[in-house]
């Protein structure tokens, strides 16, 4: 059955999956919108940053330099299990742990980086719930959402899953990613520090009332407040979610392109710094 919740946007976890694609290049970015002005064009910025270059030419000297750290299994680790995510992760997301609690007219919000121990017997919940499963595609046994979060955790930081507690009550779950370091960038012109979001929304209750728009709207801008030099936070809901990319569009985000992805063709969703206070 598919989903009737505007803030299910349950297939946008798929995009963490897709370093898993051996294709040739990135596929064709269609649908751009050549209305949102200067500002808001989707080019490609031709800049590197040197998260880039330290991915794509392994120059220890550029990790070094932008926090990013050891990535093979011969160097310390420099993880911290208590706080639910990698101390590089914190740098490459200006420490999403430390953002701290968001007003929002549902209440208020704070995003806490996943503790497996803790949170993971009501992630697994969620993710078995049929409207969710359609898109996140993470149902099944404990150990199948374990190694979907344990992957970012242990990763190189470049994702921070979150629990979204409303007013002191968990109720959604949250993937707060750097885009521009994500396969994703592969599909579309993405631009330095680029910040992606993924969202679910748990309860059935907390469902088809608005609720993901304003909580969206709330983390979209508490991103751009806490990340300086991200000027765009960017979604890729599946098309056929039309719930979820309807919420978007509430969220104040604008319909940039549609993409196709390895595992679906989704609509690209792009909140720029430069209109946040015109949608």
């Amino acid at each position: 059955m598919p989903p009737t919740d505007e803030s299910t946007d349950a297939g946008t976890a798929r995009a963490t999956r897709t370093d898993r694609e051996s294709g040739p290049g990135p596929r064709a970015v269609t649908g751009l919108d050549p209305s949102a002005g200067t500002d808001g064009e989707d080019t490609l910025d031709l800049r590197l940053s040197d998260e880039l270059i330290a991915l794509f030419t392994g120059d220890t000297e550029a990790r070094h330099r932008t926090g990013e750290g050891p990535r093979n299994g011969t160097a310390e680790r420099t993880q911290d299990r208590s706080f639910g995510g990698t101390r590089a992760g914190d740098d490459l997301l200006d420490r999403v742990g430390d953002w701290g609690p968001v007003k929002t007219p549902a209440g208020v919000l704070l995003l806490a980086p996943v503790h497996p121990g803790r949170d993971l017997p009501l992630v697994h919940r969620w993710m078995n719930d049929p409207a969710v499963a359609e898109f996140w595609e993470l149902a099944g046994p404990e150990s199948v959402v374990e190694e979907h979060l344990l992957r970012q955790l242990d990763g190189d930081g470049r994702s921070v899953p979150c629990v979204g507690v409303l007013d002191g009550t968990p109720m959604s779950y949250w993937e707060i990613y750097r885009a521009d370091l994500d396969p994703l960038a592969r599909h579309y012109p993405a631009r330095p520090h680029d910040t992606g979001v993924h969202l679910l929304i748990g309860g059935v209750a907390d469902r088809g009332r608005g609720l993901g728009s304003t909580l969206l709207r709330a983390v979209a801008d508490q991103v751009l407040d806490e990340r300086p030099s991200c000027a765009r936070v960017v979604a890729e809901p599946d098309l056929r979610n039309t719930p979820s990319v309807s919420a978007f569009l509430s969220a104040g985000f604008r319909f940039a392109a549609e993409v196709d992805l390895p595992d679906k063709r989704a609509a690209l969703m792009i909140r720029d710094r430069a209109l946040r206070e015109l949608l």
